[in-house]
């Protein structure tokens, strides 16, 4: 069928099509907000009205990631969108203030001077401030503590929140612009007060493990925290073996491959576009990025056989290849707020006994080919992922694994492909290693493996069926990351 120019300029107008996961739905344009939630909620009964969030990644001021859409510029943006995500509203935990000692009083140190300290409360008529304190969990409570507060009294407070810790609470020591190493760094000591320091409304207090740091450097056994305007790492070195395997303590997405089969041969443009947690660190067929390293397009000619020509280079390849590493350096996008199967950080990322699986590595290879394969992966694609992640997996007794959902996959790594594929399936994984004397921990996730793998499907939102039809234009991608805990 045919449209005319009117006709395709009224049909955009009164129509746009709501996306969650693999479905997506047309309905009517609403110039109302409300109405536009009201029909996304009865598309997707599964999300409950007063969490859904609208989202877009489609405008040019979005620079290729996910941006919430409010209700005051819906109707400044509601005629540039043609597709519009709707997701599930971070549940953010409502701010609990940490316990206040009003009356503890500020005494520094003896020869513990750091650059950017103040020996004298660092101005303001009030006695109080509102910092955003961040725990190991990667959670943000903002949180009103007193000037006159001791940094050792905070971080018992903290103890308190986090609750069993496999090590205590202490800091880590960072450079001046995010930068690993001692030059600059600002050190809170335990016995100081939080006023000794520069802090300000607004300013971060990042609470992290103890043990090694950034190139190994342990620090002073002394309670002590870590705060800088713009920069959280979260506990990613727990251990030496986190340091020595991932140089700086960044930990590596390996091999996600993209795989384009078109019923005819067609020119496809694909646009991936990195959450800043994530730099572009290897890619093939080697083309430009732009972002900061975080987003990238290549331009192919698909084939029957699966195979694709790249435009520039004139390279034949069977698939598209990227990988990528955490930047610590980069504040926590909204998706390490909140940690659930519902989202996705490669940076602090929710692997527990309450998300995953947990079986022996001699399990590993049988469970993995029965996973991949109801989630749509081809015999090639399945063989590929296993052998590529058999050696990581294999240094480990017992594994934790889990896959994630692709709507939270799709916020951090996004794909934008034009023409529009009829079905797009991306499966990632994420997996750590378990010492057997822990497995006591994991026990609804030991249970958990006992069950069919079928449930895997609805975990990632696969549509199985379409992803099979060969007479689709289907794209699909694979790739995992190991949690370094």
């Amino acid at each position: 069928m045919s449209l005319t120019g009117e006709t395709k300029e009224i049909q955009t107008s009164r129509f746009l099509v709501l996306k969650h996961g693999q479905r997506r739905v047309m309905v009517r344009r609403q110039r109302s907000y409300n109405l536009m939630v009201d029909s996304a909620c009865k598309c997707f009964p599964s999300i409950p009205k007063d969490m859904i969030m609208l989202q877009t990644n489609q405008l040019d001021v979005c620079d290729g990631h996910y941006a919430d859409i409010t209700a005051e510029i819906w109707d400044d943006v509601i005629d540039l969108l043609r597709v519009v995500e709707v997701t599930r509203r971070e549940e953010m935990t409502v701010p609990v203030p940490l316990p206040l000692d009003a009356r503890a009083i500020s005494s520094p140190d003896d020869g513990l001077v750091l650059s950017q300290v103040n020996e004298q409360d660092s101005c303001g008529d009030s006695d109080e401030i509102t910092v955003n304190v961040v725990f190991p969990s990667g959670e943000i409570r903002p949180t009103k503590i007193s000037r006159e507060m001791r940094v050792n009294k905070l971080v018992a407070d903290a103890s308190q929140i986090v609750g069993h810790c496999p090590t205590p609470l202490k800091a880590a020591q960072f450079g001046k612009g995010g930068g690993m190493g001692p030059a600059g760094a600002v050190i809170l000591r335990g016995k100081r007060s939080i006023g000794s320091y520069d802090i300000k409304d607004g300013d971060i207090i990042s609470i992290l493990f103890s043990g090694p740091g950034p190139g190994g450097v342990v620090e002073p056994e002394d309670p002590s925290i870590h705060f800088k305007k713009r920069v959280v790492i979260h506990p990613s070195f727990k251990n030496e073996n986190s340091i020595n395997d991932h140089p700086k303590g960044r930990l590596m997405t390996k091999k996600p491959v993209i795989y384009l089969y078109s019923p005819s041969n067609i020119d496809v443009s694909i646009k991936l576009s990195l959450i800043p947690e994530w730099t572009l660190s290897a890619l093939y067929p080697v083309v430009t990025t732009e972002g900061h390293g975080q987003r990238l397009e290549w331009n192919v000619r698909t084939h029957r056989d699966g195979s694709l020509t790249e435009h520039n280079s004139g390279v034949d390849v069977s698939y598209l290849f990227w990988e990528a590493e955490t930047n610590l350096q980069a504040f926590p996008s909204s998706a390490s707020k909140q940690q659930s199967v519902d989202t996705f950080n490669p940076i602090s990322s929710s692997l527990d006994d309450m998300d995953s699986i947990v079986i022996p590595v001699d399990k590993a290879t049988v469970y993995l080919d029965k996973s991949l394969k109801v989630l749509g992966l081809h015999t090639e694609a399945r063989t590929s992922f296993i052998s590529y992640w058999l050696p990581y997996i294999l240094k480990h007794e017992y594994i934790a694994l889990r896959f994630v959902p692709q709507s939270a996959y799709e916020r951090a790594a996004s794909l934008s492909i034009s023409p529009q594929p009829d079905v797009v399936t991306r499966v990632f994984m994420l997996f750590r290693g378990i010492f057997k004397e822990h497995l006591a921990n994991w026990s609804n996730a030991h249970m958990r493996a006992e069950k069919d793998v079928a449930w895997w499907v609805d975990v990632v939102g696969v549509d199985v069926a379409r992803a099979g039809d060969t007479a689709l234009f289907r794209v699909l991608e694979w790739g995992a990351m190991e949690v370094l805990v």
